[in-house]
C-alpha cells in the first residue's frame, strides 16, 4: 500500500522507522532483535538505507589494476524483503542518485516493481567515501528533483526508450526535507526551492532529516506551504543517548544539537543517566510535534531499537 494511502487512512499519528543494512560479514539476526523490539508499537512502516559504493583500484601486475567495488552496508533490497516476510511490515529502499547512470536506474527500478515494492525513498546520497564533492554517474542524476521526475515518468509508462504498450509503474515516492536546510544550501529559502522542485517532479511525500526542536520544524512547515508545498511532512526524530553522539550526528548529518541536550548529557553522571536524559527529551520534542497534528513521526534507529522504543513507550503510558 502507499504511504500516503498509510498516513490517510490512520487513525492516529503513524510510527515509522529507518533502518540501516549490517555491516558486511554481520548477521541480519541483530537488525531483527532491533525490529522486535519496536512491534508492540505497530510501526506502519520501514524504510532501509542505501549507501554507494567506493571504488579501489588494485594492482595485478604487468602495469595493469582492476576496478574492485567496495560497499560496506550491502542488502538493501534484501532487507527490505526479509522484513516484509518475517513481519508483513510496508518497507520502503532508499533510491539514491550516486552510483548510477539513468539506464542503470530504470533497471533497478523495474526489478522494484516485479518485486511488489509500492514506495521508494528518493535522495541524492552522500559524495562517494573520498569525494569531497557529489559527482554523478556520466548520463546520471545529479539532483533528487531529477531522479523523482524519472520515477515519475515512469509511473506514467514513459521509459528512457520509446516502448510500444508500455505498462506503468506504480511507485510512491518520498523524499526527505531540510528544516535546517541542507549543508550544501545557501540558506533554507533556495533549500525549500529545491524542495518545491522534488513536490513537482512527482514526489508524494516528505520526510525531514532529524529535528530537534518543534518550533522550527513548525516553522519549516509553514514555509513549504507558504510556497505551494501541499504533500505530507513528517518529522524525523533521533533521540541521542550518548556523549558520542553529541559529536558524530552534528558531524555526519550537518544538524544543531540544542544547548539543553548538549548540557543535561555531558553532566550526566553515568551513561544509564545519559540516555534517560536522551530519551526525556525526545519524548518531549515528540510530544510538542504531536501537538501540531503531524502525520506521523519517523525514526532514526540507525540499527538500535532500545532507546525508540523507550520514547514511545512513554508517548504511550501519557495517552
Amino acid at each position: 500500500m502507499h504511504i500516503t494511502e498509510l498516513i490517510a487512512r490512520r487513525k492516529q499519528p503513524l510510527v515509522s522507522i529507518e533502518i540501516t543494512p549490517p555491516e558486511k560479514g554481520r548477521s541480519i539476526s541483530e537488525l531483527f532483535g532491533s525490529v522486535d523490539q519496536l512491534l508492540p508499537f505497530k510501526p506502519t512502516f520501514i524504510t532501509v538505507t542505501y549507501h554507494q559504493q567506493r571504488i579501489v583500484y588494485e594492482d595485478v601486475g604487468a602495469g595493469l589494476t582492476r576496478k574492485i567495488p567496495r560497499r560496506k552496508n550491502p542488502g538493501t533490497v534484501g532487507i527490505c524483503a526479509a522484513i516484509y516476510n518475517r513481519y508483513k511490515i510496508e518497507t520502503v529502499p532508499h533510491i539514491i542518485c550516486g552510483g548510477f547512470d539513468r539506464y542503470e536506474t530504470e533497471d533497478a527500478l523495474i526489478d522494484l516493481q516485479y518485486l511488489g515494492f509500492a514506495n521508494l525513498f528518493v535522495l541524492r546520497g552522500d559524495p562517494a567515501p573520498g569525494q569531497k564533492e557529489f559527482v554523478p554517474e556520466p548520463a546520471g542524476h545529479r539532483f533528487a528533483s531529477e531522479l523523482t521526475a524519472q520515477i515519475a515518468a515512469m509511473n506514467r509508462g514513459h521509459y528512457l526508450e520509446e516502448l510500444d504498450n508500455a505498462v506503468p509503474t506504480d511507485f510512491c515516492i518520498g523524499v526527505a526535507g531540510y528544516p535546517e536546510k541542507h549543508y550544501e544550501a545557501p540558506n533554507l529559502a533556495d533549500d525549500l526551492r529545491h524542495l518545491k522542485a522534488k513536490v513537482d517532479a512527482g514526489a508524494d511525500y516528505i520526510i525531514s532529516q532529524m529535528v530537534f526542536a518543534a518550533r522550527p520544524f513548525r516553522e519549516f512547515v509553514d514555509r513549504a506551504r507558504a510556497i505551494g508545498i501541499k504533500v505530507p511532512i513528517i518529522p524525523g526524530i533521533k533521540p541521542v543517548t550518548n556523549a558520542r553522539q553529541l559529536v558524530t550526528i552534528p558531524r555526519e548529518f550537518h544538524v544543531d544539537l540544542p544547548e539543553e541536550l548538549v548540557g543535561r548529557i555531558t553532566r550526566a553522571a553515568t551513561p544509564a543517566d545519559a540516555a534517560r536524559a536522551g530519551v526525556e527529551f525526545a519524548t518531549r520534542l515528540c510530544r510538542d510535534l504531536l501537538k501540531q497534528d503531524v502525520p506521523g513521526l519517523h525514526f532514526y534507529t540507525m540499527g538500535k531499537g532500545r532507546a525508540t522504543a523507550e520514547v514511545l513507550r512513554a508517548l504511550n503510558d501519557e495517552r
